[in-house]
Formats: C-alpha cells, structure tokens, sequence
C-alpha cells in the first residue's frame, strides 16, 4: 500500500535505484577504472536523524502532498502542489557545519513556489564540511529521483518540464556548479537544469580561499610580522599581537594601521562599495578571521593545498593604478602557490571542489549582499569576468542588494530573482541587473537600491 502524503518514506524501491545507475566519467590521468586517492573527507562518517525529516504544510497555502526519506546517506523533503503546474526547483542549503549529522533545510521561497504551483526538494548533501561536490551529486540524484519517490508515495508524475535551482552561500556555489558545463560532462548524477539562482554564492570557488590567505598575509604585513612560511605555524601566538596592532576593539574600531587594512580588505572583496564599512564592522569580519592559521586544504577537503595568492594584487585605494606603496606592499608579501594537483580533475565523477567557470547555457541570475565580507561581492566580479572571457555573460544577470552581512535577504528579494530567472527560461525575458565590474557604478552611494526591498534598515536609497 502506497505510504501517504504525510509519512515518511526512508526506503526506495529498485524504480528509484534505476533512475540513479548512471555511469561515472571523469577527466585526469589513468582512465575510469583508476582508483582515486583518498581524501580526510573520505573517511568523514555522517548520519541522519530520521526524526528531524516530517515537515507540515504550510498554513494558509494550497494543499501539496509532502514526502521526505533517506537517499544515498542524505535525507530529503519533497513538496508537490495538488495543483502543481509541471516545474521543479531544487534547493540547495548552505554550509552545515563540521558534526556528524546531516541535516534538511527547506527553501527559504517555499511559500512562494507553492502558491506559485512549483514542486521543491531538497537535500541535506550526505556529507558535512565544505563539500560542494556531495551538495552537487546529492542535489542532481534527488532531482532524477523525484518521479520515483512520486510512485512510491502513490502519485504518478511527469517528468518535469522545467527543472531550476536555487541555493544559498555554499549552496550557491552548489548551484552554480550544477548548471556548468563540467558538471554535465563529469558528474556521476547528470541533471540539465534551465535555470539557476545563486544566493551569496562562493562563485570564485577557490578564489574565496585565496582571499582568505590573503587577508591574513595582509594583516600580518602590516603589523610587523609578515608571513615567511605556509602554514603560519605559531599563528595562535601571533594574533593578539596582530590584532593590537590593527584595532582599538575588534572587529570593527581600528588604529591607523587597520584603517590601511580595512582599505585592502575593501579591494580584496569588490572595492569602494556602499555598506562595506558596515559589513566590515560587523561579525563576517571576525569570521573571516577564525579562518587564518590553516592550511589550503579546506579542512581536508583536498589533500594538497589550494590556497594561491600569485594572482593577488594589494591596494590601498579605489584606483586601480599602483602607486609606490602599493607596489613596495605586493613586492614585500608573501606568495602562496597552490600545488598543480590540489584540485585537478578526477576520474571518477566532479572535483573534489567543483569550479563555478561561467560555461554556462542557460539563465543564471544572481543577487549578493554589498557588505558581506566572508563571501564577498568580488565573488561576483569574478564570475562575472569568467563568463566575459567565454562569452557566455549574455546567460548572467546579476544583482546587488544592500545586506550589511552575509546572505542577508529578505524573502521579497529572493522571490523577486527566482521569478525574474523563471520568466526568462519560460518566456525569453532577460530581466534587469547591475553592472558589477565598473568600479565608479559599483561605488555610486545608491549602488544596489535598484533591486533591494524598500523595507531594508539601513537602507539610504532615494524614496521611490
């Protein structure tokens, strides 16, 4: 007997372990049959807390049938409309932390999609820590398996006549990875999805990590203990004497020194922007700093490190010219160089951190905070040069909101750029965006009011 809408289902049948036996393929050396090298991750055990999966519906909305289970090693929630008007949107939640359990997240636009007629599902990845490639792999196999846990649960659906994705932060990167052209040819699970959303994404992928080496190569630097070795070995022993130096009451009331720090901060994350003194201030600072002192391998997510700073260039002000300090500056820091092999393709599905390379062919619309300072605008700015050099920026759209931290939305913005994709998968609409690599647009004092919710606070745009 077919398990109803509301109670769970923890066990597929062989329909949905069909619609999952997809070959593998991979690039690198060695051919398919190769064994990988194995990671810390690797050996990373999770589980999940089955109690925690039921979800109820929502009040005041139309009626859907809800299912949630295990697949994979990751627990899921599936939501259809008894209205449902055919598209899937698949969500993907931000980074879960380091414990042992895995945990369902359901989107943030739930309301809105089901009074929409959209179905969603998501996953909890089966892993934790930063691995973006289990949020792809997981996300896609959940996808291809939504018509077979429809079955299961005794409702015949279609196969979905559109199928988007959504994520937040690491889920952002989730889904900027999962409608990129690497992902189609090397993933396990393979989804072709007609349209993507990403939130306060990490979409320089490893260029996040190099602007956290960065920063702390800078801080150092500037307090009189500059970096002559990677990992800095005795860097708990520093701090407090980097952190005096550089501010009067971390994180945000710094001393001269930390006014020229701030200022690099600045250009290392998108440049003279409105609400960055804010952000900078605020708590994603000091979170950027409980990242210095490791290594490059993303907490064992690589085996080699990842962390370069070669490309890196130190500036003091908005001005792009490099004045004598600034040069004295770049010439004295310390270059990390990541290691060839860190992250190269592997032959036996995505990287062991997936690339968001812009080789995009489908609608892609974005939105970031102006004042994050953990994932910052200039993941933005390089997304958006990576699509300008493949020639692929007419799939982009992307907007500014005035958030002082990170992901810091409201759920008018988030609907707003779900909607504006959606109308441009559906009926060719491209939808507004901002410019993002102008450095005088980018600094104008109204930059971001354009697509930011009147009700922001602070908020300092103009009366509409």
């Amino acid at each position: 007997m077919p398990l109803h809408a509301s109670r769970p289902c923890l066990a597929l049948t062989f329909v949905l372990a069909a619609a999952m036996a997809l070959p593998a393929c991979g690039g690198g050396d060695g051919g398919p049959s190769a064994p990988e090298e194995v990671r810390e991750q690797d050996s990373r055990q999770f589980s999940v807390d089955t109690t925690t999966l039921p979800f109820a519906a929502l009040a005041g909305a139309p009626e859907t049938d809800r299912w949630w289970g295990v697949l994979g090693g990751a627990g899921y929630r599936v939501e259809v409309p008894k209205n449902w008007n055919g598209m899937l949107v698949m969500y993907a939640h931000g980074y879960g932390g380091t414990g042992p359990t895995v945990t369902v997240s359901d989107a943030p636009i739930r309301a809105h999609l089901v009074a929409k007629g959209y179905a969603w599902a998501a996953s909890s990845f089966s892993k934790n820590y930063y691995d973006v490639r289990a949020g792809v792999e997981d996300t896609n196999a959940l996808a291809l398996a939504f018509r077979a846990i429809g079955a299961q649960n005794g409702r015949t659906l279609a196969a979905p006549t559109k199928t988007y994705i959504i994520g937040r932060s690491m889920g952002g990167h989730v889904a900027a990875a999962a409608v990129d052209a690497e992902a189609l040819e090397t993933a396990n699970h393979k989804v072709r999805y007609d349209g993507a959303v990403p939130m306060c994404g990490v979409l320089g992928d490893t260029e996040l990590y190099n602007y956290f080496g960065a920063s702390q190569i800078a801080a150092q630097q500037l307090a009189g203990v500059p970096v002559t070795a990677w990992p800095v070995a005795n860097w708990q022993a520093l701090l407090p004497q980097v952190r005096s130096a550089l501010f009067t009451a971390f994180p945000g009331a710094t001393t001269p020194l930390g006014d020229q720090y701030r200022e690099i901060v600045k250009q290392l994350t998108g440049g003279e922007r409105p609400m960055f003194n804010e952000g900078f201030a605020g708590s994603m600072n000091a979170t950027v700093w409980a990242t210095f002192g490791r290594d490059g391998t993303v907490n064992g997510i690589l085996n080699k490190d990842g962390y370069d700073t070669t490309g890196i260039g130190y500036q003091f002000d908005n001005d792009p010219a490099l004045t004598a300090a600034e040069q004295a500056f770049n010439q004295a820091a310390y270059r990390l160089r990541a290691d060839p092999e860190a992250n190269r393709l592997r032959r036996d599905g995505l990287r062991w951190f997936p690339k968001a390379n812009a080789r995009i062919e489908v609608p892609v619309v974005t939105i970031h905070t102006l004042g994050d300072v953990y994932v910052p605008f200039s993941m933005e700015q390089i997304y958006k040069r990576r699509a300008v050099a493949l020639g692929t920026d007419k799939w982009l759209v992307q907007r500014a909101i005035r958030g002082v931290s990170h992901c810091d939305f409201t759920l008018d913005e988030q609907a707003a750029a779900f909607d504006a994709m959606a109308d441009w998968a559906q009926n060719g609409v491209k939808p507004a965006g901002d410019e993002v690599l102008d450095r005088a647009t980018v600094a104008d004092p109204a930059y971001g009011c354009r697509f930011s919710s009147s009700s922001r606070t602070p908020n300092s745009c103009p009366a509409s």
